[in-house]
């Protein structure tokens, strides 16, 4: 089949304009990164860091709901903690499980002995980032 004729066979799909913005994308975003804090047993103090740092007063109004919008790097950091979540959702279906490797002595070269969330406390984005792309590796992705 040529590419006209199949150009001419399907229909086209319009794209759906949502009119989501930062700002309400930020609440339901922080909302799950505190379950996921949750879930890993993670401090105050541990996810601030993941977070990149933010001034300790920002991250208290966050975890109480206020926020306007997140800065770009939160939402990169956030997303990479989403996609460590996930990973280990499918690499370990148990939950408790799951929820405990983040903490656990990794002797795989990348984590040299230490947790992972040993190397995602770095306070480099770059670190979530090896992370996540390990656990994918690992899923076979």
């Amino acid at each position: 089949m040529d590419n006209e004729a199949f150009t001419m066979a399907t229909p086209a799909i319009e794209p759906r304009s949502v009119n989501l913005n930062a700002s309400q994308l930020a609440a339901p975003a922080l909302r799950t990164l505190f379950r996921i804090a949750d879930a890993w047993q993670l401090t105050s103090k541990e996810l601030i860091k993941l977070l990149g740092n933010p001034p300790r007063s920002t991250f208290y109004k966050w975890k109480q709901g206020e926020v306007a919008a997140l800065p770009q790097d939160v939402l990169e950091r956030i997303s990479y903690v989403f996609g460590i979540y996930s990973a280990l959702q499918v690499l370990l279906p148990k939950p408790e499980a799951a929820d405990a490797w983040i903490k656990k002595p990794n002797t795989a070269p990348l984590f040299g002995g230490k947790s992972a969330l040993d190397r995602m406390l770095s306070g480099q984005v770059g670190d979530l980032y090896v992370v996540r792309e390990y656990l994918d590796a690992q899923r076979g992705g």
